[in-house]
This record gives structure tokens, sequence and C-alpha cells, in this order.
């Protein structure tokens, strides 16, 4: 049922873009035909060594391999005219550095020229990128990358998109949670926060202490460390004796990973332990020993969106591994809306920013996806392990939600 509803999903926006397709030409719009070109050149740089190299090949990279095998089994993208073309994609390692990501999109749009640029993986990265990108007039979809800046940035670069939405957003979520569990009496007024230290955990952490000091809570605890991290006994230990009830760690996957590890060894199982990107990877599990119960972080699926389990099947079937819990879903819809423009704009990079800022999508997150001032609002802001899933959680439960069920049991 599930692989039904996704194809017939597939079928219903292909028809509808084909049908406003018919429409554009016969008003005299400008699409680009199969036989000035026999290929769409699409390039991306992908941390694929290096710290990141974990992240990238969990959230991106599956997903761009998945739509890129999926469009040439159907025959290509579909432009205005009705006419297909293959994809052919150019893929360089960023090596998990700004400075080679850089290097390596500049190379892609005056030595490759390829049609369509997608982004890197990582909020830092896709900030480094974003000048290059605007610069050479490609549209940016910006699907790995938590900002609260991002209607700064699409005020001084219109043609970037972002779907991960601000820090603000996820902290305001929590926070709300927290405050639920302190008036039910089930922690205290503590929280011990720990973030490495770059644009992902400065961002959310800029977000995190007013928005915990607003409500009430005593961050007693309050440390960064860098990216390249990965003892953390000391600050484990430190977290312990300050006393909090709540944990919070704004990490990426070596930290997040290294974090489970270490505290179940110290025992140390607050009743709020929430952590970064990793958390809701499929392989956490395997990483915490099978003791997830509890576990908090950003994101979460709503088990009951059909259109979402039908992906995660597709993904499993042909990646051959289960998509992470949050961010997979929001790049493969970024995917979806980028191939639905192509087909009722073609590849004009003007025109696809155009219509990715106005236009109104069919895609896994919904039936009416669309954007808000160049930015995805429909997102699940807190995810949670609860028997065997990563759910999307809220105070009370509903919205796509459940309730967050707290205080979170001791490592087994």
């Amino acid at each position: 049922m599930n692989k039904t509803l996704f194809e017939a999903a597939r079928l219903t926006r292909r028809q509808t873009a084909c049908a406003l397709a018919a429409l554009a030409i016969a008003v005299g719009a400008h699409g680009v035909a199969a036989q000035d070109r026999d290929k769409v050149t699409i390039g991306y740089a992908i941390s694929k060594s290096g710290p990141n190299a974990g992240g990238a090949d969990m959230t991106v990279t599956p997903n761009y391999e998945l739509w890129v095998q999926e469009v040439n089994a159907a025959g290509g993208l579909t432009l205005p005219d009705g006419s297909q073309l293959p994809i052919e994609v150019i893929a360089y390692d960023d090596r998990s550095s700004a400075e080679e990501v850089v290097r390596a999109v500049e190379r892609l749009a005056t030595q490759d020229e390829v049609d369509i640029i997608l982004p890197p993986w990582g909020t830092g990265f896709n900030l480094a990128v974003a000048p290059l990108m605007a610069k050479f007039g490609y549209p940016h979809l910006a699907g790995a990358a938590v900002t609260d800046k991002a209607s700064d940035f699409v005020e001084r670069w219109d043609t970037s998109f972002w779907f991960m939405g601000g820090s603000v957003d996820y902290v305001s979520a929590f926070t709300d949670i927290l405050v639920a569990e302190r008036e039910a009496g089930r922690i205290n007024d503590k929280i011990a926060m720990i973030s490495v230290a770059d644009g992902f955990g400065i961002d959310l952490v800029k977000a995190a202490r007013p928005s915990f000091e607003a409500a009430g809570f005593d961050i007693t605890y309050d440390k960064s460390f860098p990216p390249e991290t990965s003892d953390f006994a000391t600050i484990l230990n430190e977290a312990a004796n300050s006393e909090a009830d709540t944990f919070v760690a704004f990490t990426y996957p070596p930290h997040t990973f290294a974090l489970t590890k270490q505290a179940k060894v110290a025992s140390y199982s607050p009743p709020v332990f929430y952590l970064g990107v990793g958390a809701g990877f499929p392989v956490y599990p395997g990483i915490a020993g099978g003791s997830v119960e509890g576990v908090m972080s950003l994101g979460g699926i709503d088990p009951d969106n059909e259109l979402n389990s039908a992906y995660r099947a597709k993904h499993e079937e042909i990646v051959g591994r289960a998509p992470d819990y949050w961010g997979s879903v929001l790049i493969y819809a970024s995917l979806q809306m980028l191939e639905q423009t192509i087909e009722r704009v073609g590849l004009d990079k003007s025109a696809i920013a155009d219509e990715l800022s106005t236009g109104t999508f069919s895609t896994v997150l919904g039936e009416e996806t669309r954007l808000e001032n160049n930015q995805l609002r429909a997102i699940n802001w807190v995810g949670q392990w609860q028997d065997g899933q990563f759910v999307a959680v809220s105070a009370e439960g509903g919205g796509g939600t459940v309730a967050a069920e707290l205080p979170k049991p001791d490592w087994e």
C-alpha cells in the first residue's frame, strides 16, 4: 500500500507538471528542448572522507543517488516540451574541508559548467558555498543546514532555499517540553549544556541560552568543545556534578556516538538526555547497544504519514539501508521539488529559482508542499526514541507528534 501511494504521488505530479508545461508552451514560455542537448549535468561536492563523511553518507549522498536512479529509470528529467533527458552526475569529495568544498563548487560552476549544483552536508559548509551559488546564479537547496539567519540569507541571496528551519525553532519546541516536565515534577530547573564549536553548535547554543533562561531554567554547566574532540569523560563528569536533570549536547555524529558510549560506561543517565546529529540515525541503536529508549534529538518522524513510510521503504529497497529520522526526508523532498520545477520551467536557473519560491509541490512531506520566504516550515522539531522508532514528539502530542515520555530510563 505504501509503495503504491509513493508511485501514485510521482505519477500525479508528473501529470500535473505536463499539463502546466503544455500551458506554458502555449503562451510562449521558453524551455530547453532535447535536441539542444543529450543530458542534464548535476554536480555536487560532498564529504566522502573526513569527520563529516558519516553524516553526509547517512543523510545526503544516499538521497542524491536514490533520486538520480529513480529519475533515470523513468527516462530522465522531463522538460516543458515533454522530452526527457538523463541525468549525468559529477561528484567531488570535499574531504570535510570548508576550503575544499568552496573550490569544488567553483570548479563545478566554471570548469564543468553543470546545469544544477546540489548542496553539501552541514550548516557551515552550506554557508561557505552560499555566496558562490548566488554569484553563479545556481539555486541553492540547502537541505542540511540549520540557521536562524535564513531570512537574512534569502534577502542577501534570493536564489537560496532553506529546508531545515532555525535553531530557535528546535530549541523553542524542546523548551516547551522541558517546561511541561518541570511543571509535572519530573525534572528540576537545572540544565547541563555542551556544544561543538562550529556553525551548527554555535547557532544552536546561542538560541538555547536565552530560551532556557527565559523559561526559568538555570544553566549550571555550559561548555563548548573543538570539533576534533573524542574523549568526553571529563565533560560528562562535570555535567553529572552540576546536578542538572537535563543534559543537552549540540553535536555532530562522531560526538553523539562517543558521548553515548561514554555516558553508558560512566552510568550517566539523567532524566532528559538530548543529543545532536546522529541520535536520529537508524544505526544509533547499535551504537547505544540497543539502549536508546527516551533519548531525544532534533527531528523525528510521524509514523502515520503514509507518503513518508513509502519513501522509507523505497530508500531501504534501493539504497540497501534505512534513511535517518530527520534530514533524509527533507533532502529527498527538496529533490522532488527540483524535479517538478524543471518539468514546469526547464533548466533556466533563474526560472527554477522563481518557481521554487512560489510553487506548490507534491512531495513525501505532503501533497501541497510549499516554501515560505524560501524556507520550509512544515518540519518536526523534536524527536525521541520510543519503542524502537525515533518519533516526532511534543509536550502533549498532536499535529503529527506524540507526547514525550520522560524521564528517560536508565541505560541497559
